[in-house]
Parts: C-alpha cells; structure tokens; sequence
C-alpha cells in the first residue's frame, strides 16, 4: 500500500556552524540597537511618516495597552524595512505561474500603493500541490454549473441548522471511503477544523502530547481544552516515549506509584510538516501508541492528496492501517484548490463531534461552488490521470530537492515532499533572496523569526504538478545564479550529492503527467547544472532549453572558508547595514 521509506537525515539538514549561528545573532543584535536608535529619533522629532506626528503605541489615560511594547517596536522598527517581501497582492489565478502586483512608498515601507503594473512569475509559493487551482477545464465546468443550481453566496447558515447541503453528505462519504474511515465530519476552514474540534474531545483531567513544530491551529485547539498539554521534540520517538513513561509513571510525594494520572491520552502530530518540509515518523509513533494504550491524531492538511502513490497522505506514504490512526484530520486548500477540512473516524466518533464542535453550529457551511471543486478534485484524483499527476508531483519535487542539495544548499525535507524548504539563516540575507527572486520572475515566500526559530531563517519553495520540468530547471538556475550572487550556499556535504558521492541517489525522471519516462537523478542533475539560464520573457514557454558549455556547478561559500574573493566574502555583512539604514 505503501512506500515504508526510511525518513532522510542527512547530516547537512540539521547544521548550522558556529560561525554562521554567531553571525545570525550579531545581525539581530545589530537591527536592534539600530531601530532603538531609529525609535529615538521619531520621538525626538516628533514625528511619524503617516500621521506627521509621533506616536510610540501608548493607550489614552487610565486604558490597558492592547499590545505587547517589544512587538509594537519589532514591527515598526525590525520586520518594517523589509516588509515588501511579504503580502504581495496578486492579480491572476495562482497557477503554475502568478502575476505580481507592484507596490512603491513613499514614507519608508509604513505603507504601499500598488501602481497598477505586474509581472509574470513562476509560482513556487502556492500550495496548489496538484495544479486544481484553475479557471478552465472540466473542474472548473463542474463549478459553474453548480453556481447555477445553488447561487453564488454561501449557506448563510452552520451545519447544524440550514447549512447542510446534499453536496456536503455526498463530500463526507466520499472523504470517508477515500481515506478508509468510517465517517467523516466537513468544516467551511481548516483552521477551524482544529481549533474549534480538539477542545471537544479533550478535557479537563486528560493528556496531549504535541509536537513542538505543529500547526497553530492545533496549539490554538490544544490551549482551549483545559487538558494538560506537554510538548515532545520534533519526530523524536525517544522523547515521545520519556512523556508517555512519565504519564504513565506518575508518583505521589512519598514516592508511591500512581499509575497513570490521566483519563485519557492523545498524541497530536501533522502529516507532512510546512515549515520543514519532512514527514513525521508514524510507523514509530504508530507503535509507541499501541505501546502506551494513547489515542493518535494525524493532520495531513500538507499531505492528503500530496503523499502516497494515490494520494492518500502519510498513511499511504508509510503502508500504515488506517485503522491504526485513530483520528486523521486534512484540509481542501492545499491539494484540492478549494477551502474547507475534514476530521474522519468511527461513525460513533463522529456522530458526537457533530454535536459538540463548535464550528457545526456556530460557524457557516462551505460554499456548494467549493464543495463541487472538491468533489470534482476527488474523481479527478482517483482517475489514471490523477494517479499519473501525483507521481509527476513526486518527480518534481524529488528532482528539484536533489539538484538543489547538489549546487550546495541546505536543504530540508523529506522523500516526495512538496514542501521544498532552503536555510537561509541571515535576516538581510532572505530578505535580499526574496527580492533578487521577484525580479528574475520567480515568486516564493521567505520565513524567519518569530514564525521559525531565530537562527533558521529560510526560504520556502512549493512544487507542483503543474509545473514543467522546464519551470523546475528555470528556478533552479535562476536560484544558483542568486545563491553565487549572496553566498547561500552554506551546505558542507555538496560533495555527497555528487555522481560518485555516498548520497548519490536513483530517483525518476520529471515528465509530463501522462508520461512514465524514467532516468537517472544524477544525470537529471548534472543537465541542469549545465543549461543556459533562460531571460524572463520566456518563463512560460514548453520548451526545454538546450546544454551549453559548463558551467560551474558549485563554489564554496566564504562563509564555510572557500576561496571567493573578499567583496563576496564580505557582502552578507554588508547588507546588513543595507537594511538596517532602510
């Protein structure tokens, strides 16, 4: 049924040198004094680019701040100089490829006017892992016609009173046969999905032991069930096993054995998760379960319809029994191109949580437009086609991981993952990435503290299947050429990627959805490493570019001691004062 791959650990996906971990607390250490400055400067003068007076975020007279005083500083003092390399509006569909609005200001990034101009970029930022998020072809038919029959508005109305359609019965029963589950349970938000399920079934006197890098939605949920909550390290199964010992093992204060102090326990983790890019480990934490009598809830809102030779998430990525996972949650945002989640089950478990989740009866339906382009991804999914786009979804994101960890990137992530993330670790560094990237027509989104911890900054890339190779290989020269550019190539063990290296690896070729052509990854990699780069104009032609002369596949970055010249050795540095004057 499935894959039972080892999970990659490859030693350069968790390091991060000393020099390189001193450079990124200098860098923060230099931001801030410089918008304490920045800060004093305002208040001196003051005054304030927007309102043309000052204003340091204090209440009127006798009211409580609403707002903590050090995010109030970090905003306006830290994240404002770079902030246009996020929320970028856009003007098209978020296919394979998007078009980005221009934004210019006037009064230092406080605030944007867009100038009515876009670009055409290659979309590596969408979670749109199967390409259904589109506006032609016979989904899209299928949605229309639904508008029609139903109208364009929403349910106006929760589940629980005028807000249950036909289309929701047929979408629950189909969620249920497709993940092999009893019944399932269809919310109108998959954040919702969460926060507003997880507090109806753990409660005060119960246990929840949750990953330290999941989703907010289930620490949101975790926090509003009284229960006891104790993280456990990311995919660490010796770890998880420590907290299930020790709830399992609780004493009293003489030192007499309690048994277990709680009425029940549940294990929280994701799927595939979207920070890293990896899979959690569930044939371990599946037996640790079984070991410790716990309940177990998998979100596979990054992995259903992404993961499994069919689709069917980590369950199917790992030959897992379905009915070994007791609780599986997902949403319709990412592989469906639609909105909306589910949480599937016993029919018992499910017949409760109806009544008592808040979201049934307190939170609208999903649209019938959205429910149709659901349903319509379901069959689509389920046909040769479908199972032919996600095996080319793999082969992408595969080939694209490699030849990246080849030209000496960090790289995370694991084996068919979508999710492509790149350590970029210095604030000015991804900053700069995010918009070297915009102007050579690529949009991707760059994450860092407080969203990531301080000194993993990176860069996010998200593959899918309706990209072309020829997208794939643009991006990857179009990154190499940025990475030279501000040294990010920080990946010590590039030489293990190699045709000869240890890691070197067999993986099939990137082809078109309805093709199975396979060939080796190391000579995948090498022909991109040798290609022309392709100018901006033509991002979205079919055309594979043709070999030229080599061209140098990897040099050393300074910052790991390699022999570039002192300009380039110097110019991470540089652009810290770059930003910190903005």
């Amino acid at each position: 049924m499935g894959n039972s791959k080892a999970i990659p650990m490859e030693p350069s996906t968790e390091y991060v040198s000393l020099y390189i971990r001193v450079a990124i607390y200098f860098s923060y250490v230099l931001i801030t004094i410089w918008g304490i400055f920045a800060e004093w400067k305002l208040k001196l003068m003051k005054y304030n680019p927007i309102s043309g007076r000052y204003d340091d975020g204090k209440p009127p007279a006798g009211y409580a701040r609403l707002w903590e005083e050090f995010d109030y500083f970090y905003i306006r003092q830290m994240y404002r100089s770079i902030s246009d390399c996020w929320n970028r509006p856009i003007c098209s569909m978020p296919g394979a490829h998007v078009n980005v609005m221009h934004r210019t200001t006037t009064n230092s990034n406080y605030t944007y006017e867009v100038t009515g101009e876009s670009t055409r970029c290659l979309n590596l930022g969408s979670y749109n892992y199967l390409g259904f998020a589109q506006n032609e072809g016979p989904i899209n038919d299928s949605v229309v016609s639904i508008l029609e029959r139903y109208g364009s508005i929403g349910t106006s109305s929760p589940a629980n009173e005028a807000g249950t359609l036909d289309l929701h019965k047929e979408l629950e029963a189909k969620v249920a046969r497709f993940i092999h589950k009893e019944d399932a349970l269809v919310f109108g938000m998959g954040y919702l999905t969460n926060s507003t399920s997880i507090p109806a079934m753990m409660g005060k006197g119960d246990l929840v032991i949750s990953d330290t890098f999941n989703h907010a939605s289930l620490v949101v949920g975790c926090k509003q069930t009284g229960a006891t909550v104790k993280p456990f390290k990311h995919n660490d199964m010796e770890d998880l096993e420590r907290v299930l010992k020790e709830a399992m093992s609780t004493q009293t204060k003489d030192g007499a054995s309690m048994g277990c102090a709680y009425k029940r326990i549940m294990i929280l983790v994701e799927g595939v998760y979207s920070m890293e890019g990896n899979v959690s480990n569930l044939p371990g934490i599946v037996a640790l379960k079984k070991k410790y009598k716990a309940y177990l809830y998998v979100d596979e809102a990054h992995s259903i319809g992404a993961m499994g030779n069919t689709g069917r998430g980590v369950i199917e990525y790992w030959g897992i029994n379905p009915d070994d996972v007791d609780i599986m949650m997902g949403t319709f945002t990412k592989s469906f191109g639609s909105v909306g989640g589910y949480i599937a089950g016993s029919r018992d478990f499910i017949s409760y949580l109806r009544r008592t989740s808040f979201s049934p009866t307190y939170c609208e339906s999903i649209p019938a437009a959205c429910t149709q382009q659901i349903l319509a991804a379901f069959d689509a999914m389920c046909s040769p086609a479908g199972i032919a786009k996600i095996k080319h979804l793999h082969d992408l994101s595969n080939y694209f991981r490699e030849s990246m960890r080849a030209r000496g990137f960090v790289i995370f992530g694991a084996k068919d993952s979508p999710v492509v993330p790149m350590m970029i670790y210095l604030p000015s560094l991804f900053a700069e990435f995010s918009r070297e990237c915009l102007k050579k027509g690529i949009a991707t989104v760059v994450v860092a503290y407080p969203a990531t911890p301080m000194d993993k900054g990176r860069a996010r890339f998200c593959i899918s299947a309706s990209h072309t190779l020829e997208d794939i290989q643009y991006a990857l020269e179009v990154i190499d050429e940025i990475g030279d550019k501000l040294d990010l190539k920080f990946n010590r063990f590039s030489d293990w990627y190699a045709a000869d290296g240890p890691m070197a690896r067999t993986l099939p070729s990137p082809t078109t959805a309805t093709t199975t052509v396979t060939a080796p990854a190391t000579a995948l990699v090498q022909s991109s490493l040798n290609s022309t780069p392709r100018s901006k104009s033509v991002v979205s032609s079919s055309k594979v570019p043709s070999p030229s002369k080599h061209v140098k596949s990897f040099i050393p970055s300074p910052l790991k001691g390699g022999n570039a010249s002192t300009v380039s050795n110097m110019g991470w540095f540089l652009n810290i004062f770059r930003e910190v004057q903005n």
